[in-house]
């Protein structure tokens, strides 16, 4: 049976590269979640430095639309090389973004179409026969949010790392770069 690894952390706690160090084989299949944006280089610079630090035998894979997650994961096979999804929070930031759910009312169709997504990420994660590695931010040591989006965005994100929290085998949390082992 594979092994499910959850790292989370804040921003810049170091849990991508504490993930990255989790996986020592030569070849590693890098889920790259992030969506690019037009008119930010900001954005662009980050990717570059996750890029540059990555080994030239990984390959990446982008998975920036909400259901190519889910079906690469359910796709794996035993023999797969290792999986490292970077991360949740981004998957979960295109999620919110199809269903136009950031200013607007969680109507039913927005909200079903979150929740379907967040399950079948889940049912992927539990299912994923390759070794599986997955960075997502940990948004439940901050304040609450003052705008309606930011308490969207963390409630959600706060309810789908629990969920697959208990489908993982380990869980560590990254604080100022110190992995704390949860499970």
């Amino acid at each position: 049976m594979s092994s499910r690894t959850l790292v989370l952390g804040g921003a810049r706690s170091g849990k991508s590269a504490h993930a990255e160090g989790l996986l020592t084989e030569a070849t590693v299949t890098y889920v790259a979640t992030a969506r690019r944006y037009p008119d930010d280089p900001d954005w662009d610079a980050r990717i570059a430095l996750h890029v540059a630090r990555r080994p030239s035998t990984w390959h990446t894979v982008e998975a920036s639309a909400p259901a190519d997650l889910p079906a690469l994961l359910t796709a794996t096979q035993y023999e797969d090389p290792p999986i490292l999804v970077d991360d949740l929070s981004t998957w979960l930031v295109g999620v919110l973004d199809d269903a136009d759910a950031w200013e607007g009312a969680e109507d039913g169709h927005s909200g079903d179409a979150i929740a379907s997504n967040i399950d079948a990420i889940v049912r992927s994660v539990a299912t994923c026969r390759a070794r599986l590695v997955l960075v997502t931010a940990e948004v439940g040591l901050g304040v609450i949010p003052s705008t309606r989006s930011g308490r969207l965005f963390r409630d959600h994100l706060g309810a789908l790392n629990a969920r697959v929290a208990e489908v993982c085998d380990e869980v560590t949390l990254l604080v100022a770069g110190i992995p704390l082992k949860l499970r």
